[in-house]
């Protein structure tokens, strides 16, 4: 975690050199400065890009911590659902013990009251003894009925006595079982509610954490792109520099006035090119595809859904032109060229592009439908389009 700290630190540290070199006025235009400037963007740039890949392993490995509580919750809310389905039984119990219990105590009840009421039957109405039963009998018959008389009086009283002490028994088992019910209830209440509560603040904990690093990431997204976009203005600058510095040094060797170069870079009367001596065999194909579409119309479109159309937009003449040499398979529009080959400009051929327009210079020749609105042929010496532009050129040239 201290290396990651230390990545963002230096990451932000070039970043707010490269803006400060941009913003301050005391920047030198020297090829050298620029130079500077560029490679310490592009040092920047990748550590961005470092870091950026850093929170991303970082985010899907929140994620993936993420994916697992959510099963574990979902796991807890499954044994949550079953100790809701076991609770609700237990309710069942002890509705039904209770009704038991209700039961039991109207029986106790009734049990004492009969048995009140025999008590204080035989207390007022005296209950005889054997030996009264002998001599007050008419006959054997009679002794026999007043002898089983007091057996049975004497048996519903044991009856009653007996249910009273069971009743009293079933009431005290019963009241201990709702006791075991209640805790039981309880304790499965407190398990559930607590794993439930554990679990959903880690999802909540991996959510915050998720959201914050995406938030991370993204800003370092803006800022990588904002310094994309200062490096094509100080490689656009940069190529401008070098391009005018080769017409400087080609006029000092002898030049024509109009900066042409007598190795024979010249445009003819048609509005061709004719490549310098020298010039690599993929060079001199560039310039014939250019040469053959120098002169047709602008067609917004032209050339993209074939490479054979009546006129061709920027995007479409540049790509027109590299096919030529083998250097494109399929056309591209301007947005595409700002990923083209290799970044910055190239010794033979450089490209300049953004999303609204894409231009190309060639052997010292700059190759533009600009310069064929202004003059009627694509190929010109001079101008074009620096700003807000992204330099790239074909591997090697």
């Amino acid at each position: 975690m201290r290396n990651h700290h230390r990545t963002i630190l230096r990451t932000l540290v070039a970043l707010a050199a490269v803006g400060a070199l941009l913003a301050s006025s005391l920047v030198s235009t020297s090829s050298g400065d620029l130079q500077s400037q560029i490679a310490a963007g592009r040092a920047a740039a990748s550590a961005l890009k470092s870091q950026i890949a850093a929170e991303t392993t970082a985010i899907d490995q929140t994620a993936g911590g993420l994916a697992a509580a959510r099963t574990r919750l979902s796991q807890v809310q499954s044994t949550l659902d079953a100790r809701v389905a076991q609770l609700r039984g237990v309710q069942s119990s002890l509705v039904e013990a209770r009704n038991h219990l209700m039961t039991l105590e109207n029986r106790l009840r009734q049990a004492t009251t009969a048995l009140s009421s025999n008590l204080v039957a035989e207390y007022e109405g005296g209950q005889p003894n054997l030996m009264t039963v002998i001599l007050q009998s008419h006959g054997f018959s009679d002794l026999l009925n007043q002898i089983n008389f007091l057996s049975r009086i004497g048996h519903q009283d044991a009856d009653i006595v007996g249910s009273t002490r069971v009743a009293r028994l079933q009431v005290l088992a019963e009241a201990q079982h709702l006791s075991v019910l209640e805790n039981r209830d309880h304790d499965l209440t407190n398990q559930v509610l607590t794993q439930r509560n554990q679990v959903a603040a880690l999802q909540a904990a991996l959510l915050q954490r998720e959201i914050a690093q995406t938030g991370t990431r993204s800003g370092m997204q803006g800022k990588l792109g904002a310094l994309n976009s200062q490096l094509g203005k100080l490689e656009a600058k940069a190529a401008a520099q070098a391009r005018a510095a080769a017409i400087a040094a080609a006029r000092a060797n002898g030049a024509n006035a109009d900066g042409s170069s007598p190795a024979g870079l010249a445009v003819d009367s048609g509005g061709m090119v004719q490549p310098p001596a020298g010039a690599p065999a993929a060079v001199r194909e560039v310039i014939a595809g250019g040469n053959a579409i120098a002169t047709l119309p602008y067609i917004w479109g032209g050339g993209h859904g074939s490479f054979q159309a009546p006129g061709y937009d920027c995007s479409g003449s540049v790509s027109y032109a590299l096919a030529a040499a083998g250097l494109l398979s399929s056309p591209l529009d301007s947005t595409g060229f700002e990923s083209y080959g290799d970044p910055g400009p190239g010794r033979w051929i450089t490209i300049y592009a953004n999303a609204d327009h894409a231009w190309m210079v060639v052997a010292g020749w700059r190759f533009d439908t600009v310069a064929l609105a202004e003059t009627g042929t694509r190929w010109a010496q001079g101008g074009g389009e620096f700003a807000g532009m992204v330099v790239r050129h074909p591997p090697g040239l």
